[in-house]
């Protein structure tokens, strides 16, 4: 009698041996099993020995992908994503019923045979000959779970999947070679937890597991006889055999289930028979996979995450490598997102702004000091339909949004926090004209200079007639003057300007470089909400920027173990003196006591921020803080071709829309919630005299033009982005739509007239166009 192994069946040499020593098994047994075409039986036995010794010694076995569960700070979950449905579930937790009826349906000699079942391979051969044709297989549970270890290593390949359920002979080959290698190495049970949990159940559920909770919602444990028998029916085909769509013939396969498990002696003749006669008992959960599935609006941080997940060296040093880890799932992301902040931003969009407006908002808010994303949502919900967009509004290009909106005045304090940082008094005065030519020339970083040109100066204006100087800083700031500010930063230079907006995280949505132009202190530049809360954020942490961050931690279970991932932290670095941080905090707080953004205003809270509106009200923004919290709110047309003026918003009409009108009340509403049962602390200030430090001609220059315009010798300008030739004024038009202006907040730059000119002309070299 032949020699068994403890685990029953003969041994891996021994089954090698019988198997290769009968040379018609070799080639015409397998080819009959597996293959329908007679042509592919002439396969020699010395070829089948050559091809099984060539093969490598050892399967090389992937991780099972698994689901991936994205969860907020408080560990509540946000959404499941998966390239494949399954939990990989311990045998133990696999109720006793699944694993019979399995066995019995599959492969009812499992514990008896090795890896390969002799005897069943020549009741197959035979019945086959009988039929003429392939009625039965004989594949055991062994070689069943080796080919579906090759069908997930081809994880969504077409290709790959195809060669590795090709009906060939050298699969089959392949096939019978690894299996006796597993049989030895794991033994019956592993190998019967392991298929069970690799295995297709239909309905997008891989692993027992999964079936269970799509089929039956509950676990695998649960199962009772009667379900256990359906699963393991399902398994020789899934569409065949599925339930949901066709039941009566998913009940005639766990009635044939039943009674194989009955004749096989694992349950009695009665038990199956009252099994045959139980309705299907269906609990079906429909299968939720992606960012879609996201609770609270937070779908697009969610899709922020994994933009994140593929994008960061971090989790991989190539695209690929990290594409590769997200796919493979078992991935618990715990998160930045704070559920009370976002479930306070989600009802406030949705109480401001519809859906169906012909504009939309978004709106992201961050902690200051560590930088973490605590809310991101916008009124248009993530989807596919009406109304619905896949678009993040809230962050930038690279990162799954768009290419941005101007800031408009939200950019001021930004100039403002330039100029103190370098010297310049909070007291400044500047004439402020209602109207002026933009001054030149202009200092620009790497020795460069902007300059207008004299023979068609480019102008500017502020808001309304009645604003006439001169300003202070404290007063041009709460009313938003627009001459003001570039009087500024015709003083202090373009350079300072764009390195403070460097040092503050704040670049250009699209990925482009900064502008070196004066209209830049007009927020002509576009920017996502993102980046100017997290710019924000840094003078409520006195003067510390943090990058923006979205993950906490991450563990991947592999097998039945859990490993942590590293993952990218939030790096913090100085962008201003504490003094600076202070002093624009007290700039900033007149504009909700008293200026342009009373209606953002938190009450007895102590709160700061600054409004902006861009030119023809393309868009609209609130960007505030409190020492807790930092949040930008954008309200506009995403395709840049909407102006809001006569438009109604949220039910609410309007005859022009301002940024303390509608971003401001959703900024209050949002941080008001998202506050809730936080401390109320305040911000440190500094004294900055009424009146002050009066120059009331700005720099030489203001508003007359170059002191000899004689040597200007250039030409209009754009911005010099030189991205869209005819488009917006800022050169950001290279999605074709441009924002046509460099806009303010209450205020406007005036008409630039025909081919106005308002870009950077580097020492007389700069590109034609202008406005469209």
């Amino acid at each position: 009698m032949a020699m068994k192994r403890s685990g029953g069946g003969l041994s891996p040499a021994q089954q090698a041996a019988k198997f290769l020593g009968v040379s018609v098994l070799a080639g015409a047994v397998l080819a009959g099993i597996a293959l329908p075409a007679v042509g592919a039986l002439g396969l020699a036995a010395k070829g089948s020995v050559e091809s099984f010794d060539e093969l490598p010694a050892n399967m090389k076995t992937p991780p099972l992908s698994q689901r991936t569960t994205i969860l907020d700070s408080d560990g509540g979950t946000i959404a499941t994503v998966y390239s494949r449905d399954r939990t990989v579930v311990s045998l133990k937790n696999i109720s006793p019923y699944m694993q019979k009826a399995i066995v019995a349906i599959e492969d009812s000699r499992f514990y008896q045979h090795g890896a390969v079942d002799l005897k069943g391979v020549l009741r197959a051969v035979n019945k086959n000959a009988r039929s003429g044709g392939v009625s039965e297989g004989a594949s055991t549970l062994t070689q069943q779970y080796v080919k579906n270890v090759f069908v997930e290593e081809a994880g969504d390949d077409p290709t790959k999947v195809a060669q590795a359920t090709q009906q060939t002979i050298g699969r089959k080959i392949r096939e019978l070679k690894y299996a006796i290698q597993v049989e030895e190495e794991l033994g019956k049970k592993k190998i019967l937890e392991n298929y069970l949990n690799i295995t297709f159940f239909g309905q997008q559920a891989y692993g027992v597991e999964a079936a269970s909770r799509r089929y039956f919602s509950k676990h695998a444990k649960d199962l009772t006889l009667a379900e256990s028998a359906l699963l393991a029916g399902i398994v020789q085909s899934p569409s065949r055999y599925d339930p949901v769509n066709d039941e009566a013939e998913a009940t005639k396969r766990r009635n044939v289930v039943l009674a194989r498990m009955a004749e096989v002696g694992d349950i009695s003749e009665a038990e199956a028979a009252e099994a045959q006669r139980a309705p299907l008992g269906l609990k079906v959960s429909t299968p939720k996979n992606g960012c879609i599935t996201a609770v609270d609006g937070a779908g697009f941080f969610c899709d922020y995450v994994r933009e994140v997940f593929l994008s960061d060296p971090v989790f991989g040093k190539t695209k690929e490598a990290r594409a590769k880890v997200w796919n493979q799932g078992g991935l618990t992301i715990r998160t930045t997102l704070d559920p009370t902040a976002q479930e306070s931003a989600q009802e406030s969009i949705k109480q401001h702004v519809y859906k169906t407006d012909d504009v939309a908002t978004a709106a992201t808010v961050v902690e200051p000091g560590t930088g973490k994303i605590l809310a991101m949502g916008q009124s248009r919900p993530y989807g596919f339909g009406k109304n619905e967009t896949q678009m993040n509004l809230s962050v930038d290009q690279a990162m799954g949004g768009g290419v941005g909106y101007q800031p408009g005045s939200t950019f001021k304090p930004i100039v403002a926090a330039a100029a103190i940082e370098g010297g310049t008094p909070a007291t400044k005065s500047y004439s402020s004209p209602y109207e002026m030519e933009y001054p030149s020339p202009i200092a620009a970083c790497d020795g460069k200079t902007w300059r207008n040109d004299p023979n068609n100066p480019a102008k500017l204006q502020n808001e309304n007639e009645t604003e006439v100087g001169p300003y202070s800083m404290k007063e041009a700031t709460a009313k938003s003057v627009n001459t003001y500010y570039v009087q500024l930063i015709s003083d202090i230079g373009i350079c300072p300007v764009t390195e403070m907006a460097q040092k503050m995280g704040v670049e250009r949505a699209d990925g482009g470089t900064m502008q070196q132009a004066p209209s830049i202190a007009l927020g002509t530049q576009e920017m996502s909400p993102l980046t100017m809360a997290s710019a924000y954020a840094a003078f409520a942490s006195r003067g510390m920027y943090c990058t923006p961050v979205a993950i906490q931690s991450i563990t991947q279970r592999v097998g039945q173990q859990n490993k942590s991932l590293e993952v990218p932290k939030s790096t913090c670095s100085r962008a201003m003196s504490e003094t600076t941080a202070d002093t624009i905090n007290t700039l900033l707080r007149g504009v909700v006591e008293d200026g342009t953004g009373t209606e953002a205003g938190l009450g007895s809270r102590p709160s700061a921020g600054k409004t902006g509106t861009t030119d023809y009200r393309y868009a609209a923004w609130f960007v505030g803080y409190t020492p807790n919290m930092a949040g930008a709110v954008w309200v506009g047309d995403p395709a840049h071709e909407r102006q809001m003026v006569d438009i109604t918003i949220g039910g609410v009409p309007h005859d022009k829309v301002f940024g303390g009108e509608v971003p401001g009340p959703i900024w209050r509403d949002m941080m008001t919630g998202a506050l809730e049962g936080k401390p109320a602390t305040d911000f440190s200030y500094v004294d900055i005299p009424e009146g002050g430090d009066k120059d009331t001609g700005g720099n030489d220059d203001a508003g007359n033009g170059d002191d000899d315009p004689s040597d200007d010798g250039g030409t209009p300008g754009d911005d010099g982005s030189g991205d869209n030739g005819a488009g917006g004024d800022d050169g950001s038009g290279d999605d074709g739509s441009g924002d046509d202006g460099s806009g303010d907040d209450e205020n406007f730059i005036g008409d630039l007239g025909n081919g106005g000119n308002w870009g950077d002309i580097f020492q007389g070299q700069g590109n034609g166009g202008g406005r469209g």
